[in-house]
This record gives structure tokens, C-alpha cells and sequence, in this order.
């Protein structure tokens, strides 16, 4: 199932995304499926006359993985961490499909990282492996922007990771998934810079979510970036990054500069 977060006049809304690639439609459903469950109504619309939003802003924060693939840790020149490699990102880094992403004024070396997301279903802690689909509530695109060269000057990430605009997600959630071997593709202009599997990740989305369950307790919407593969480059004003997961869609954002 695809749930989509989107905008018909005013008001944002939640609704399930049906229909083949062309034809979609969206049926409206009542109020936040994080709480209220998926109940449709009979308002639906043509999937091209909505304006498609983030489908989550996470209720708490986002919490990424670095370095959570092996050429993608040494084509920066690092080592494979022997923990995973956690930082935070804020909600108001979170953008949505075609949403420009706005380049900080203190970088010049802004970079694109294509990633499967995890979205949190339900609150948890100390979740084993063996229950984390019990609190997943479903998947999205994402894109981990970063300032390379802030992160390399601060002793820290959180400027390099959590600028505004520097967490787009989208189209859509997918509940539905295997995450075993996923194809990761990232183009930067329509060209292919990132081309991974998620069974190239070190650590597994079920790993993951149970090591960030023991750090932090995890609320319903809450996010988490699992890592992205070999190929990240710079961005520059006047670029369109796309992030492709198989079985979810495709996520593109434009680049900008104010």
C-alpha cells in the first residue's frame, strides 16, 4: 500500500495511492494514519491534479547512518565504523517531492546521498531484530544532503547534515517491502551517479532499527536514513537530484540558491 501525504486546496491530507503508472489515483482516508489506521473515504483524486508533500514530518527527528556501505565509507577515504555510525537531523530539514533544496550560505560542497528511510509506525525502545516489523509502519525515498566541507571543519555533523531543505522525502510510503535487495539509484540531471543494493548495506534496515531503538526511543513518524551507496557528488544552483527505490517511486528535488 502507498500513502501519501498531499494538498488538493488548502489543507494537507493522507490518502492511499492505486492505479498504474500514468493512471494513479488517490482516495482520500480519515485523519492520520499513524493513529486512526487507514479508513477510506469516497473522495479520491486523479493522482496529477494533487501536489504531492513529504509524506511524514517526523513528529521528533530523523536519524541517520553513516557510512553504512563499504566503497561509500572509502570513496571518502574512511574506515568502516565498528558501530553504526549515528547522527541527528531536525524536522525542519524534511522537504517534499520537487521541493528545491536551498543551499546553505556557509557551504560551497553541498552532496547528494540517495537512501532507503525507514518510517516508525509505533513508540518503541529496545526493540530486538526479531520484532522490528512489528514497528515499522513502511519505506520512502530519501536524500541526505551534506555539507562536505563544514562536516570536514566541525568537530560535529549537525550543521553538515541539518541544514533547512537538507531531508527531502518522498513520493510516497510504501508499507509493503522487502528490503533485502533493493535496487538504490541516484541521477543527478537524468544522469546515473549512484547505482547500490541494499544487500551491499553492512547492517540490514532490521539491525539498524533495533541499534537506534537502543539509543533513542522511537516515535510514530520518526525516520530513519539507512546509508547510501558509492557515487556521491556535489550539487550546484540549477541542478535536479532523483532518487529511485525500487518498489517505492521516485523522489526529485531542484537545487537552488537564495
Amino acid at each position: 500500500m502507498r500513502i501519501a501525504r498531499f494538498v488538493v486546496a488548502s489543507d494537507p491530507l493522507y490518502g492511499v495511492v492505486e492505479g498504474a503508472p500514468g493512471s494513479e489515483e488517490i482516495t482520500v482516508i480519515h485523519g492520520d494514519p499513524f493513529f486512526n489506521g487507514v479508513e477510506r473515504t469516497s473522495v479520491r483524486h486523479k493522482l496529477e491534479d494533487v501536489r504531492l508533500l513529504a509524506p511524514i514530518i517526523p513528529r521528533s527527528k530523523v536519524i541517520g547512518v553513516g557510512r553504512n556501505f563499504v566503497e561509500h565509507a572509502h570513496e571518502l577515504g574512511n574506515e568502516v565504523p565498528a558501530q553504526p555510525l549515528l547522527f541527528l537531523k531536525p524536522n525542519t530539514a524534511v522537504v517534499g517531492p520537487n521541493d528545491p533544496v536551498v543551499l546553505p550560505e556557509f557551504s560551497e560542497e553541498v552532496s547528494f546521498e540517495a537512501e532507503l528511510c525507514v518510517v516508525i509506525g509505533r513508540i518503541c525502545k529496545d526493540v530486538p531484530e526479531d520484532r522490528v516489523d512489528d514497528v515499522i509502519f513502511g519505506y520512502t525515498c530519501g536524500n541526505d544532503l551534506t555539507a562536505r566541507d563544514v562536516q570536514k571543519t566541525d568537530l560535529q555533523w549537525t550543521r553538515a547534515k541539518g541544514f533547512d531543505t537538507s531531508a527531502p522525502l518522498g513520493p510516497w510510503i510504501e508499507t509493503e517491502l522487502d528490503t533485502e535487495d533493493l535496487q538504490i539509484t541516484g541521477r543527478l540531471n537524468g544522469e546515473v551517479r549512484q547505482d547500490g543494493s541494499t544487500s551491499q548495506m553492512i547492517r540490514g534496515v532490521r539491525e539498524l532499527v533495533s541499534v537506534v531503538s537502543q539509543a533513542f526511543t522511537l516515535l510514530p513518524g520518526d525516520v530513519i536514513m539507512t546509508g547510501t551507496p558509492a557515487g556521491v557528488g556535489l550539487v550546484t544552483e540549477g541542478d535536479r537530484f532523483e532518487v529511485e527505490i525500487e518498489g517505492i517511486g521516485r523522489l526529485s528535488n531542484p537545487i537552488v540558491r537564495r
